[in-house]
């Protein structure tokens, strides 16, 4: 592995740097290869302070809030070969992932699991969708690093062509859609400048400024947002190797007025080196390719301790008391209901009530499957279903009874008919991952 020098050391050196006066007026190509195999090293820290309009409750105008937060980002990154649906691939090894912040008076905070911070980043348009090779994420870790900066489409900050000291362009939209996380810019523009050329140490540093502001949408909604900092790209390794962010995000209402506003200070700061962990004999043993395995997600609530994993076109829209509602991106539903031991009905008996329940619709039954063992004990699971049509309409009912040591549960589907068989596979992996960890409490009415 070659040698570090402190991270954030440039920081510290920058404003003892001296201008390079023999050079100042040289023509100088700033531009940075980034092919498959490149290996850098990033350190990312953001300070946020501000007010935020927050919904306090229904039918209630929001309220203004005081926010503030800091985050703190160390990883190791490979570029990896692209195809043409991709606009950029690396894996990536965190070090460090910090995330605090306080809205009002609730503190929140996220990271990711040691088991998974080694990532595959896919980037799509100006969109990072991350999976990791070596178990499942959670939707709030998926969350955690999409919004992180990938650094490569900083570049759209260097010029385009070969420029003196003096000289100013446009950053791309790109670059800024990234910088932002805006998803789509509607007007403004950021200039930048080319300073000088400064020395640090032994090594030739570019110095660029910009300042500007651009409007669009964010996940939030219109949004505004004013921009400036400095840049400095290595002379001697040609790549950009800090970028410092000293920026205002306002959120604006379907009138254009502000409705919250966000101070923030981004530093980024990137350093060429290899690490053993992303060489490639390490990586050769690795799965890189998204498949249906390695985009599964994980989900728990220690609360009412479930735990299980599901695809990503499945979400868990909503829980109520000891009942878990899992939604399918095209229709098809889950309702789980976690019972005490004693509580969990035995499969013919759920069989019987559900068909009482539909007969009471006048539905007609079709296509019956079981009941049947689908696997024992200790994580016993029993399984039974069938076609049902209501008013004309037909889904397939897929029904699950799981008994564990500390509780059981039943699961009860509704699957569209078109896309059968794979979803009733994917709501068998389901039952099949559900863990189940304290008996819940049955309160008396």
């Amino acid at each position: 592995m070659t040698s570090k020098r402190p991270l954030l050391i440039l920081a510290l050196l920058l404003p003892f740097a001296s201008p390079c006066g023999i050079l100042a007026q040289e023509l100088v190509r700033l531009a940075e290869a980034v092919r498959p195999g490149y290996q850098y090293h990033v350190s990312v820290r953001v300070r946020l302070t501000g007010k935020l309009s927050v919904p306090i409750a229904p039918g209630q105008p929001p309220q203004m809030v005081d926010m503030s937060g800091d985050s703190g980002l160390e990883y190791d990154e490979r570029i990896l070969p692209s195809d043409n649906t991709t606009t950029g691939k690396s894996l990536r090894i965190y070090r460090q992932v910090d995330f605090r912040r306080t809205v009002g008076d609730r503190p929140q905070q996220a990271t990711l699991r040691t088991n998974v911070r080694r990532l595959v980043l896919v980037r799509k348009d100006n969109t990072e969708v991350p999976f990791s090779p070596d178990g499942a994420l959670t939707w709030g870790e998926l969350d955690l690093i999409r919004t992180d900066v990938y650094s490569p489409a900083l570049l759209g900050f260097l010029p385009p062509r070969a420029v003196r000291p003096g000289e100013t362009w446009a950053a791309s939209t790109d670059a800024l859609k990234e910088l932002t996380d805006m998803e789509m810019i509607d007007q403004g523009s950021v200039e930048v400048t080319f300073e000088q050329i400064t020395i640090v140490g032994q090594r030739r540093l570019a110095q660029l400024r910009y300042k500007g502001s651009v409007r669009g949408v964010n996940e939030d909604g219109p949004n505004k947002q004013t921009l400036e900092g400095t840049i400095y790209f290595d002379l001697e390794s040609n790549h950009l190797s800090y970028l410092y962010l000293s920026g205002l995000s306002e959120l604006l209402d379907k009138d254009g007025k502000s409705v919250g506003r966000i101070e923030g200070k981004f530093t980024l700061t990137r350093q060429i080196a290899s690490h053993a962990e992303l060489s490639d004999a390490a990586i050769g043993r690795l799965e890189l390719d998204a498949n249906a395995s390695n985009t599964l997600l994980f989900y728990d609530d220690p609360d009412l301790g479930v735990q299980f994993i599901h695809p990503r076109n499945w979400r868990v829209s909503a829980t109520h008391g000891r009942q878990i509602t899992i939604d399918e991106t095209r229709g098809s539903g889950l309702l789980l209901t976690i019972e005490p031991p004693d509580r969990v009905p035995p499969v013919q008996q759920y069989q019987k009530e559900s068909q009482d329940l539909l007969a009471k619709y006048n539905a007609k039954l079709s296509r019956p499957v079981g009941p049947e063992r689908v696997l024992g004990t200790p994580h016993e699971i029993s399984h039974f279903g069938f076609d049902a049509d209501v008013g004309g309409q037909t889904s397939v009912l897929d029904y699950y009874v799981i008994r564990q040591t500390p509780a059981g549960a039943t699961m009860a589907g509704r699957l569209r008919t078109d896309d059968r068989e794979n979803l009733m596979r994917e709501v068998q992996g389901i039952a099949k991952t559900l863990r189940l960890t304290r008996t819940p409490e049955i309160k008396q009415k």
